[in-house]
């Protein structure tokens, strides 16, 4: 029979989570976290991150792994996805990935790209050039050097711009002629299944999910981490959406009010690109939009190809 690991994708605040141990309830399933953020420790407010008691119930992999001032690639993650999903199997388990981390879907599905690790000197070096004279002149610089991607990346998406730019300076090739080289064949089968709600919607749920957070404490909890940690906000785990506005809010940069609508205009935009991601993916079962039936659907499927396993 053939070894099967299943990943229920979607953007951020779409029920990923929700849909994921309700299947639970009804398969021996193990979760595999496909979320860059949870495998910081500490991080668990603003990344929604599963309670301990719930952790208990249902086992959840690549959660806390990290602390917030190390770093932690695609690479790495994918490493320790497929020795947990190998796990998973050797426990007669059925292995759910479940996330939005479309980089990191990728790269399981399709292997790693040959690129070389950050280079903190470098990405300073771009930092700075920032500062002086915008993200959108980075861009214009990006597309001298790599016209491909700059064209697939937006002016306005630092973090990506910075990536690409930063690849060109340390191999003098573009990012786009590096990516997609290496395709190694997994040795079990991924079956995929993405959640594509409603935009009304998932942008409501967005807004009403980041005040929830801010109700929790995510402003303590970035105080705290800042206490505990040497982080500074160009760190990954401070980029993270919602962490990067609360950092702002508490250097004085911007006001509480203001550190709000950044933070649900910045997650809005982050689901976008997720969203995108999705759409180009081949071989996903694509629920498009309708709704609460979405999750339904999803949950049926999930359940009758995951008892033909663990059958």
């Amino acid at each position: 029979m053939a070894r099967i690991a299943y990943a229920l994708l979607g953007p951020t605040a779409s029920g990923k989570s929700a849909l994921a141990l309700k299947m639970a309830d009804k398969l021996p399933v193990e979760i595999v976290s496909l979320d860059s953020a949870l495998v910081y420790r500490g991080m668990d407010i603003g990344t929604a991150k599963p309670g301990a008691e719930l952790r208990a119930q249902v086992p959840h992999h690549l959660i806390d792994i990290i602390d917030p001032d190390e770093s932690y690639s695609a690479g790495r993650w994918r490493q320790d996805a497929i020795a947990t999903v190998e796990g998973i199997f050797s426990r007669k388990k059925v292995p759910l990935l479940v996330g939005g981390t479309m980089l990191y879907y990728r790269a399981l599905i399709a292997g790693l790209d040959s690129l070389p690790q950050a280079d903190a000197r470098v990405r300073a070096e771009i930092d700075t050039l920032a500062a002086e004279r915008g993200w959108p002149a980075v861009h214009a610089e990006l597309a001298k050097v790599d016209p491909v991607a700059a064209q697939r990346i937006k002016p306005n998406d630092p973090q990506r711009i910075q990536r690409a730019l930063e690849v060109w300076k340390l191999t003098g090739k573009p990012l786009s002629e590096l990516q997609g080289v290496a395709r190694p064949e997994l040795s079990f089968e991924v079956k995929g299944i993405a959640l594509l709600p409603e935009r009304t919607l998932l942008h409501q749920r967005i807004e009403r999910r980041f005040d929830g957070m801010l109700r929790l404490g995510l402003v303590d909890e970035v105080k705290h981490l800042r206490r505990k940690y040497r982080l500074d906000a160009a760190m990954p785990s401070m980029r993270a959406v919602g962490y990067r506005q609360v950092w702002q809010f508490l250097e004085g940069e911007i006001d509480e009010a203001t550190m709000r609508a950044h933070a649900v205009t910045a997650t809005r935009q982050l689901a976008k690109r997720q969203l995108t991601w999705l759409r180009s993916f081949p071989d996903l079962v694509r629920l498009d939009p309708g709704g609460a039936q979405d999750a339904a659907v999803a949950l049926h499927l999930l359940l009758d190809e995951g008892r033909e396993l663990a059958g």
